[in-house]
This record gives C-alpha cells, structure tokens and sequence, in this order.
C-alpha cells in the first residue's frame, strides 16, 4: 500500500511538473534572443510566381516584403556555392548531369517552364532569368533579408564554403541553416555554432517523444527553429481517390502528432520559431497560424501576403 502511494504521488508530482513548465519554460529555460521573426517565408523564393531559386523570384519576394527567403545550395566543380534544389539537372534544366561534376560557368540555364513541387497540375513559366544564381548573389543583393539555407548534401566544403560567405558578409544573425539529415545539421553546428541551426528529421522524432513522454520541458535545445511540414497536405498534392487506406491512415496520424498547438507554444515561449511547409492556399494559411505556428512557407507570396493583410496577420517589428 505504501509503495502504491508512492509511486502514485510521484507520477502526480511528474505530471503536474511537466504540465507547469509545458506552459512556463522560462521557469528553467532562458528564452532564446533573435535577431529576426519570420511570417512570411517564401519557398526557393516563390517557385509558384517566378523560376524556383532565381534571382526574379527573390527579388519579387523582397518586393513583395517577405520576412524570410528560403533557398537551397549544391557545391560545383570549381567549389562555387551555387542556389539549386537539385543536385542532378534533369527536372530543372533537362539535362542528365550533377552540378557537383560541372564548373559553375558550365551550368545550362531552367528550362522556360518548371512544375510547382507543392501545388497539384501547376506549373511556373518564367521570364528573362533562367540562370542559377551564386549564394553570393543573394546576400549582395539582400543585405538585410534573413535566409533560409537547406545544405543539400554531405559535403564538409560546401557547409565551411557556405559558412565563410556568411561569416564574410556578416550575416550570422540574418541566417538559419540546416537539413533533414542529422548528420549535416552536426556538422552545420560544428561549424560554426553562431549561425542557428534547424532540427534534424531525428531531432524532429526525438522532439515529439519528449512531448508526448512529458519530457520536453526539462530538457534543453540547442535548436533555434522548427521547420516541418503539414501532413494534411498530401491530399490535396495528389489524387484523393487514389490514396489507399493505409496512406491515409498514416497521413492522419503524423498530421494528428506534429501539428499540436501546445507543442508549438512550448517552442515559441522558449524562443523557438515554428515554420510550418509548403502551404499555398488561405485554408492551410489560416490552419497554421491558428495552431501557433511563427511563420508560413510558402511557393506564392502574394497570396500569402493577401491572406495576411486580410486577416490583420501584422508583419514582425
């Protein structure tokens, strides 16, 4: 009977401790300072109004007033830190190559027209600018824009490459780097620890087993942003009718375990912002805010930012 009482009155303490610091981390957590708060984040800088990942569609972001550009970077021959999502240039430019093999004058231009990877049967015919730009480009052109950086692969002289033009252009406070592989985001922290690093998928798994175990709150991050995306979405990405049960099934639960408001809070009040991706239409929009996300990533700026302005979503001070 005793022990009884004593196992009860300590998962009680457990629970009600947990539940406490779920709600006030800064109890036993210093909340983490930023330099910048991102709403409005545009994908590959808008890959559904402009060619994914080129200078016309940072610039139009910038224009438009987004808070974030997200982007991503391949190393070439020459060892130039090029903005590309792929590392083969099939999809993008129609040629079976590796930017990793090719000298950066050597890359063809985007094809005129590229699908939208996150908008169902749509697809972005571009203008002028098919080139792929230098990661250099981007922060010569946009000093004070904060950006995104996805390091596409396990390659140590793209990450101390990707690092020293940071460094060199002084914008450790204007950047958030990482992948899904835990491997890069170490050595992305390894690095260079002043530049903020993303979670990991690992680290995203290993988040939410703290969560729902009533563990997180009593254990220290060194992330500073969660970037993940919203299950829910897959539906509308492919033919409903051709999901089979069990692809519904899992999508449900991942959408039912990741997108936690309360999660999301925890994160926020210690500092953490939450991104949540590739939204593109007013109803996921609204969804993610209303769960407490920071920001939206987005291939249509424009449209968010018509949702934001609509709805008296307020853009960071």
């Amino acid at each position: 009977m005793c022990a009884a009482v004593y196992v009860l009155s300590t998962v009680t303490g457990y629970v009600l401790t947990s539940a406490l610091l779920l709600k006030c981390p800064n109890l036993i957590h210093r909340r983490k300072r930023g330099a910048f708060l991102s709403k409005h984040i545009s994908h590959r800088g808008g890959a559904g109004e402009n060619l994914e990942n080129t200078m016309a569609a940072f610039k139009h972001a910038v224009d438009l007033g987004t808070d974030m550009l997200e982007l991503d970077c391949h190393i070439t021959k020459d060892e130039q830190v090029v903005v590309s999502h792929d590392g083969n240039l099939e999809r993008a430019c129609g040629i079976n190559a590796n930017i990793s093999d090719m000298c950066y004058a050597e890359l063809p231009p985007y094809l005129c027209k590229l699908g939208v990877t996150f908008q169902r049967e749509c697809f972005c015919e571009g203008g002028e600018d098919k080139r792929m730009p230098l990661l250099r480009d981007i922060f010569d052109a946009f000093p004070n824009t904060p950006v995104n950086i996805d390091i596409k692969v396990n390659n140590d002289t793209l990450i101390k490459k990707v690092s020293e033009l940071v460094v060199k252009y002084d914008r450790e406070h204007l950047t958030v780097w990482g992948n899904a592989r835990n491997q890069i985001v170490k050595k992305c922290y390894k690095e260079n620890p002043q530049i903020p690093v993303l979670f990991s998928l690992p680290r995203v798994l290993q988040l939410l087993g703290l969560f729902y175990t009533g563990l997180l709150p009593f254990v220290p991050l060194k992330e500073q942003f969660l970037e993940i995306p919203m299950p829910s979405i897959i539906t509308k990405l492919r033919d409903p009718d051709r999901l089979t049960r069990g692809q519904r099934i899992i999508t449900w639960l991942a959408d039912t375990l990741l997108m936690r408001k309360a999660l999301f809070e925890h994160l926020t009040a210690r500092g953490i912002q939450v991104y949540i991706w590739v939204l593109n239409d007013d109803e996921d929009f609204q969804r993610a805010f209303d769960l407490g996300a920071t920001g939206v990533m987005t291939d249509f700026p424009t449209r968010l930012k018509d949702f934001m302005d609509r709805n008296g979503i307020s853009k960071p001070e």
